[in-house]
């Protein structure tokens, strides 16, 4: 029971980071690769400060501040310098490792003797309230103005330009806010775990990809089911699933290898899935024009 309390929380910080993922990739339909190197960045950022006498409340407001950097660098190489997305978070990832070794001048810094924001209650109702707070802002911004053409220039950006609007600044917006959220989840993972390391982002971009993937499995076709929700059901249910296969008896190291097959049988079930539902749907189609109705239109 305590392992599946464990991977809950685990699951809703990374549910920060599943939100973050999904303003870049859905939202704005770019591929930002920068993540394994914003996380760790959140989480020496923290380590930084609060090693200086910073509140640990301050200490994590900073990380996400100063994460938007990291999504500033990668929208300024691939709009400014023309760099395909992909590569440009590869480059900002890179750049990353050396400066979160530069932060604090080593690959590994213990919080164990430092406050943290979990100190004040109960680590779970904790998470449960942030990550709350967090999904409903995300929400409410983007039924602002500003939101609802970021998401316009995920979806047609040529139509955002067509209004004399400057399409770039709302990449840039989304990139920066992204990053922020993954550094802000990176910073509470290292305080939920009681240290900063270098290797701490490995492998995240999974888990990230993985919250996307495993939350369109969930109402898929439920409008009123919002992305920030989805992001955060799937890092909840995959992490779970994880400690749960750890209960089973699987080793810990085989931790990387049971995460890659929990995203492989998403992907393969929603793909067998609908394709089940195409030719169900197009046989449906066919057994109505036998009968003389309407054609049904096929896309």
């Amino acid at each position: 029971m305590k392992l599946i309390i464990t991977s809950l929380e685990q699951g809703l910080i990374f549910a920060i980071l599943g939100m973050g993922v999904i303003l870049t990739f859905k939202v704005l339909g770019e591929s930002d690769l920068s993540v394994e190197g914003t996380f760790p960045f959140g989480a020496f950022i923290f380590a930084k400060f609060v090693s200086m006498g910073f509140n640990p409340i301050a200490s994590t407001a900073l990380a996400f501040c100063l994460g938007t950097l990291a999504g500033l660098m990668t929208s300024t190489l691939f709009i400014k310098l023309k760099i395909k997305p992909i590569l440009a978070g590869i480059l900002t990832m890179t750049m990353l490792y050396s400066i979160n070794l530069r932060i604090n001048g080593k690959a590994n810094v213990p919080l164990f003797n430092y406050d943290s924001v979990f100190d004040s209650g109960s680590t779970l109702i904790i998470l449960i309230v942030l990550v709350i707070a967090i999904k409903l802002i995300i929400d409410l911004f983007l039924k602002t103005e500003t939101g609802y053409l970021l998401v316009a220039t995920g979806d047609n950006e040529t139509l955002v330009r067509s209004l004399g609007v400057n399409s770039n600044k709302y990449k840039v917006m989304g990139f920066m806010l992204a990053n922020g959220l993954i550094a802000l989840s990176g910073a509470l993972m290292s305080q939920y775990q009681g240290f900063a390391d270098i290797t701490m982002g490995t492998g995240v971009m999974v888990v990230g990809l993985a919250s996307i993937i495993i939350g369109d499995t969930i109402k898929k076709n439920a409008s009123w089911f919002k992305n920030t929700s989805r992001a955060i059901v799937g890092a909840t249910i995959y992490k779970i699933m994880g400690g749960i296969a750890i209960d089973l008896g699987l080793a810990p190291t085989d931790l990387k290898a049971i995460s890659a097959f929990i995203v492989i049988a998403f992907i393969a079930y929603n793909n067998v899935a609908l394709d089940l539902f195409g030719k169900a749907s197009k046989k449906e189609g066919r057994e109505l024009n036998v009968k003389g109705t309407k054609p049904i239109k096929e896309f």
